[in-house]
């Protein structure tokens, strides 16, 4: 479990090789998840829901909030919700959202990218970014 921002995506990544790397038979029989914890609240009159990411904020606001202004709360972290909204969205087994953590048919392709992307080589992770990274003009502050 880790913040639903990108800092969090970081430290899951750095989780997933840990574990990949450590107990890997753990990861091939699919018994690894991350669990997805909001990353907004929405409340209006009462009724409060929580969104994942800006796109179901989106939908939320064009379809369950549809002409109403209601509070939207950001989460900057899990140490930021109250217990009860943790307990609520991401540990009750009846309305948490979890991903399993599976491996692609090659697992030689994985040994790869995980020493590429996680290994002690810097030249490897630049190799990588230089050939599978695509940069939108528009978002690039040179």
């Amino acid at each position: 479990m880790t913040d639903a921002d990108v800092d969090g995506a970081h430290i899951a990544s750095l989780l997933i090789t840990f574990f990949y790397r450590t107990m890997p038979d753990l990861v091939r029989a699919g018994r690894l998840f991350l669990a997805l914890p909001p990353l907004y609240r929405l409340s209006h009159g009462g009724k409060a829901i929580y969104a994942r990411d800006d796109a179901h904020r989106d939908e939320l606001l064009a379809t369950e909030f549809k002409g109403k202004k209601p509070e939207i709360g950001r989460f900057k972290g899990l140490g930021e919700m109250m217990p009860a909204q943790l307990k609520e969205t991401t540990m009750d087994p009846s309305k948490r959202t979890l991903a399993r953590v599976t491996l692609p048919r090659s697992e030689e392709a994985v040994i790869d990218l995980v020493e590429a992307l996680m290994g002690r080589k810097p030249e490897l992770r630049f190799r990588f970014i230089q050939e599978n990274a695509e940069f939108a003009a528009a978002d690039i502050d040179v």
